[in-house]
């Protein structure tokens, strides 16, 4: 199995967390790519240190070529598109142009964490705990030069459980999709799958989180506004309100009888603390 696995020639692009760890399932099932293209370093924290992305860690650890272009074109990626069987795309962060899309001989396949069509685009995860779901799923699909769009080779739906972050339902979605995407790669090698268009009727689409979606109005808001917004940017960007122009993240919630309850604040500065100690000192000077 491992060995008729790696005769498999396709390159893998993908920069975050939730691409290398696609990665480190692929391999425990006998798929390593030919090459790995992830994003260049960055400067990353508050010194700014410049930092290699997640994937070139994981393709340095497992001895597999890579390459960080600025842009992608064919001159820059430079690949013998004969030999390549398929592009995998997990969370690159750049869109392809078509071109290369079109390269290998099978295309270009993608793990999307949603039901496609529903939840297009670069937060399907946090999208679908913010809007209350009961479930959500995996769609592995072929790429197209349009956000989401393609074809559907597979999908799996899975539960959203209650108090379920968004990190932790991400991780859960990571597993299903890689032993999903092992479980129908042989087929789609020999092509075998009969892929399903999407219904541009039910198409949806979700945008990029920015820091500031964190912050929240503690008056206005309802308790379950609330409490779907720490679960969905639970890790980053975390919910947080100001007080006397102070930013206070809140890191503990939980709903109760209906009620958003916060738990524990990390007052800017300063040092985590009980919410309601807080509260009860009116902690500004602390």
């Amino acid at each position: 199995m491992q060995k008729e696995n790696n005769k498999l020639n396709f390159v893998f692009f993908g920069t975050p967390d939730v691409a290398s760890e696609t990665l480190e399932i692929l391999k425990q099932n006998g798929y390593l790519p030919s090459l790995i293209i992830t994003s260049p370093d960055k400067p990353q924290g508050r010194k700014m240190i410049v930092t290699p992305p997640p994937v070139k860690t994981w393709a340095i650890e497992n001895n597999i070529p890579y390459i960080q272009p600025d842009k992608i074109t064919k001159e820059e990626i430079n690949i013998n598109e004969q030999n390549i069987q398929f592009f995998l795309v997990v969370a690159y962060g750049k869109i392809l142009p078509e071109e290369i899309i079109n390269m290998p001989k099978l295309g270009s396949i993608n793990i999307h964490y949603s039901l496609l069509p529903k939840y297009r685009g670069a937060s399907p995860v946090e999208s679908a705990i913010l809007n209350e779901e009961n479930e959500t799923g995996v769609s592995i699909q072929k790429m197209v030069y349009k956000m989401d769009a393609g074809d559907i080779l597979a999908q799996e739906k899975t539960e959203i459980y209650p108090d379920e972050n968004a990190p932790k339902l991400r991780k859960r979605l990571i597993e299903i999709g890689s032993k999903l995407l092992v479980k129908i790669l042989p087929d789609f090698i020999d092509e075998k799958i009969k892929s399903e268009k999407q219904d541009e009727n039910l198409v949806t689409h979700c945008k990029k989180i920015k820091k500031e979606d964190g912050l929240v109005d503690l008056e206005s808001e309802s308790s379950n506004i609330l409490y779907n917004k720490f679960r969905a940017y639970y890790g980053w960007p975390r919910i947080f309100f100001f007080k006397e122009n102070k930013r206070m993240i809140i890191t503990d919630a939980s709903l109760i009888d209906n009620n958003f309850v916060i738990k524990s604040i990390l007052p800017e500065g300063k040092k985590e603390i009980d919410y309601s100690i807080y509260k009860k000192t009116n902690l500004l000077k602390y």
